[in-house]
């Protein structure tokens, strides 16, 4: 049987659910059973990183997509992270790191969840190893899994193994805002800042975590909040300004970095 979770809105004279137009069953005019999300029954303890609170409906999100994919696979552990942890529904799909030393039917998993959860997910799949040499040398790892929801407890504890040439692969990524600027949304503008502070704070052996990543985008920018960022209220030229200094101090300990690696071999 097909089942989907909508979120109650409220209406003007009536309220209502929404469910994604993309779906099988449920036809217009048919009758449906509509149930509070905390009756289904959880999959196990899930363990929170960094999280004090979440959304019951979230968790039944999880609880069904983590039942979607343990029909289909075996796995170490599976992670969620990302903006659908954050406050409220401003998400447009789910981050979700599977480690497993198989190879997953991804595009199954990211169909079936579709068609019964009505959300999209971003699947890395992803084996042990490679996790802890993602988590050493690439600040982004670092900061997905600061704030997560985990199947399974995990603790990894890794030195930083910084790899001047990856960083700048990175940091070439968030250079594209500058010459972009008025073709990106506000999510990929706070994105690509994200990185680019994300970088910055590895450089400096700074711990990364979203919140500390956040705080130091408000004070460098001169914002209320990073919603700012995301909802395109920015001054376009103060910002650029800034965000070119910050993009150029950080290439330039790259470059460093990259030239001192090349004298000593």
């Amino acid at each position: 049987m097909v089942e989907l979770i909508g979120k109650i809105s409220k209406g003007s004279n009536m309220d209502q659910v929404y469910l994604p137009k993309k779906r099988i069953d449920f036809s217009i005019g048919s009758y449906v059973l509509i149930r509070p999300i905390e009756t289904i029954e959880p999959i196990g303890k899930l363990y929170f990183y960094n999280i004090k609170a979440i959304e019951p409906i979230k968790l039944g999100i999880i609880n069904k997509m983590v039942s979607i994919i343990d029909k289909v696979s075996e796995y170490e552990n599976l992670i969620v992270t990302g903006s659908f942890l954050e406050k409220g529904f401003n998400f447009n799909d789910i981050d979700v790191i599977v480690i497993s030393e198989q190879t997953l039917d991804e595009e199954y998993i990211k169909k079936t969840t579709l068609i019964e959860i009505g959300v999209k997910l971003h699947l890395i799949v992803i084996d042990n190893k490679s996790l802890i040499r993602g988590l050493q040398t690439d600040p982004l790892y670092q900061m997905m899994l600061s704030r997560c929801v985990a199947k399974k407890r995990f603790i990894y504890k890794v030195k930083y193994n910084i790899n001047y040439k990856i960083l700048d692969l990175h940091l070439l990524k968030s250079g594209s805002l500058i010459n972009n600027f008025d073709y990106l949304n506000g999510s990929e503008k706070y994105a690509l800042t994200r990185n680019m502070l994300a970088i910055d704070y590895y450089l400096k052996n700074k711990k990364i975590d979203k919140e500390k990543i956040d705080k130091g985008i408000k004070k460098i920018f001169n914002l209320k909040n990073t919603a700012m960022i995301k909802k395109n209220m920015l001054d376009k030229k103060d910002f650029l300004k800034k965000y070119d200094n910050v993009y150029k101090e950080i290439q330039n300990e790259i470059m460093r970095g990259i030239k001192g690696a090349a004298k000593q071999k």
